[in-house]
């Protein structure tokens, strides 16, 4: 739809543009010049350039947004009013046909290589030494890698996605997902939102967190004296944004032209990574010290067979098993936790119920529907866990943030979020990045049995755990994450199905569609909805709260390689899921015909 054919209301640009120069007249007259006056208004523009500068880069395209959205004048939905914007975002074409099986596996593998490359292209300018990583505790799942290219990960399009999925389900956002017209909009919006987000989580990097170093900084003031930090922070957001659409677009590359979904791919790729690394590192974990039963190797079979033969009987007994199965890094605990949620995993992606089906005109032609009982797939707990990354890098940055710290209500808030200083972390040994009070400490990932259940069991044993703690805020810590986890996968499930149009009334139209039929019942979209509503609901719900409840079970284990649960989870499903997916292509390929039913 061209522009000149989307009904708009009249008036509207004339409110917006007054609004905006009202709202800059009083944040730079008011907020920087602490008055309000012509004068200062004035003075601030005119003094402070570079600051008006970019007020306006961030500013103005978000009040024209405004604009498309607010005048928009249809009877669909408000975000017809982006096409114009949408239309111009770039995109992965579709294929025109069928991709060959043996060119969406070279697609797939091209698109992993190029992401290790990413992985470990460094930001051009930062002082590495300086990083802090925002997404710590999260980094396994994020599928990117602390100060390179790849620092923000999917943490964007994932957070567009759950964005984009609460609206539509709350119904703030009505987009009917089973019309093409809508599904196209819904589609764009999210790319664009995927835009936003990348400069939302890009640009609070810079300052504190991705520090430029002095010999950059220099550098660039040597090109414009006084404007070094401005230009050096610049470069760091738009590498940031580079590395984080890249990330975008090779998710779009691999699910039109590979196998799969890209963010699956990625999310696998760095956890199965990490786990390797995990289990056979003989690295120790403090490399600037050498080899010693104090630094023993940091993978967990090198550690135990190290420990176990240079230690004697009284240092095995007197605290080397213990070390052996529950220290960190690496336990063989979290070992054994790691292997028992893979063969949960694969034994509950394996269960599923069948509805027969047979070919409305050729006879014989039987088959059958699976409902597996992890309908909703890993997608709830990519989700969840996404949400509660997010939470984490808010906090941290309404705490320690110079600007965001200043915020009323929600800066250095410690109802929100609470951390240690470098000082008290060092102290505790814990990282500047772990909560230790507010919303964010009781949301934060559970990392071993040697973080909750010995020192529930044994308080005096493991006093040092209660430094900054209570025994009650402990136990509760336990409870809340994981009825959280649990929760929100719950509820992600029910709008992923809807969004991905894997509800009872979709798959009732694939079927339909697909020329096949439930035997014994009528032939009619109706009717075979009505039956499919006996299953996927409840299906739905329960896959989302085993996924939760798993992902939450195996944090509270502990897993090698600090993937967390859930990396360890959504590995195990995406990989069997891959395999499948593989197998649909072969069978493909040998049978043209069958390829109308899943397409």
């Amino acid at each position: 739809m061209p522009e000149e054919e989307i009904p708009r209301k009249k008036g509207v640009a004339l409110w917006l543009v007054i609004g905006w120069l009202i709202f800059t007249y009083i944040y730079f007259s008011l907020v920087q010049w602490k008055a309000l006056s012509p004068e200062g208004f004035w003075n601030v523009i005119t003094t402070q350039w570079i600051d008006f500068l970019i007020y306006v880069l961030w500013s103005a395209p978000l009040f024209a947004l405004t604009y498309l959205i607010a005048s928009y004048n249809g009877d669909k939905s408000k975000l017809y009013g982006l096409k114009p914007v949408l239309y111009y975002l770039p995109i992965i074409k579709k294929p025109k046909g069928h991709v060959q099986f043996r060119q969406k596996i070279l697609w797939t593998l091209l698109t992993l290589i190029l992401y290790f490359t990413l992985t470990n292209i460094y930001i051009y300018g930062v002082d590495q030494q300086k990083v802090i990583d925002l997404f710590a505790s999260f980094r396994a799942i994020m599928a990117g890698a602390s100060g390179s290219l790849m620092h923000l990960g999917i943490g964007p399009i994932v957070t567009a996605s759950i964005i984009m999925q609460l609206f539509v389900g709350a119904k703030i956002i009505n987009l009917d997902l089973t019309e093409d017209s809508d599904k196209s909009i819904y589609q764009g919006t999210q790319k664009l939102l995927v835009i936003i987000m990348i400069f939302v989580e890009a640009i609070p990097q810079v300052f504190g967190y991705l520090t430029p170093s002095n010999t950059f900084v220099k550098g660039l003031n040597a090109i414009a004296p006084g404007h070094g930090m401005f230009l050096a922070q610049l470069i760091i957001v738009l590498q940031l944004f580079f590395g984080s659409y890249l990330v975008f677009l090779m998710d779009e590359l691999v699910s039109k032209w590979g196998i799969g979904s890209g963010i699956s791919l990625f999310i696998a790729a760095g956890v199965s990574q990490a786990i390797f690394t995990g289990t056979i590192n003989w690295i120790p974990a403090d490399i600037t010290q050498p080899l010693s039963l104090s630094n023993p190797p940091s993978g967990c079979i090198p550690k135990t067979i190290y420990i176990l033969t240079h230690s004697s009987s009284a240092q095995l007994y007197g605290g080397g098993i213990e070390r052996i199965m529950f220290g960190q890094p690496n336990p063989v605990i979290a070992l054994v936790g790691t292997t028992i949620i893979f063969f949960l995993v694969a034994y509950a992606e394996s269960t599923k119920i069948e509805l027969p089906l047979a070919h409305e005109r050729a006879r014989g032609a039987r088959g059958r529907y699976p409902i597996k009982l992890m309908y909703s797939s890993n997608i709830p707990v990519i989700l969840t866990s996404a949400l509660l990354a997010n939470v984490s890098m808010w906090t941290i940055l309404f705490w320690t943030n110079p600007t965001l710290s200043q915020v009323p209500l929600l800066g250095h808030n410690p109802i929100l979020g609470e951390y240690p200083t470098p000082q008290m972390a060092q102290q505790l040994g814990i990282k500047t990045t772990t909560p230790i009070g507010g919303l964010a400490y009781y949301l934060n990932r559970i990392n071993g049995l040697g973080a909750w259940l010995l020192p529930l069991m044994n308080p005096q044993r493991y006093s040092y755990v209660f430094t900054y703690q209570t025994y009650w805020a402990l136990l509760a810590h336990v409870i809340v994450y994981v009825t959280f986890m649990i929760g929100m996968s719950v509820l992600f499930a029910k709008f992923w199905i809807e969004t991905a149009n894997m509800n009872a009334k979709a798959i009732a139209q694939q079927i339909q569609k697909s020329g096949m039929q439930i035997p014994g019942f009528r032939r009619s979209p109706a009717v075979l909805e009505k039956i499919l509503n006996k299953y996927i609901p409840a299906v739905t719900v329960f896959s989302g709260a085993s996924v939760g409840a798993l992902a939450a079970f195996a944090n509270l284990i502990g897993t090698v390689g600090n993937t967390s649960g859930t990396g360890v989870l959504l590995t195990v499903g995406i990989l069997i899921q891959l395999y499948e997916a593989m197998g649909r292509e072969q069978l493909m390929e040998m049978h043209p015909v069958i390829r109308q039913f899943f397409e």
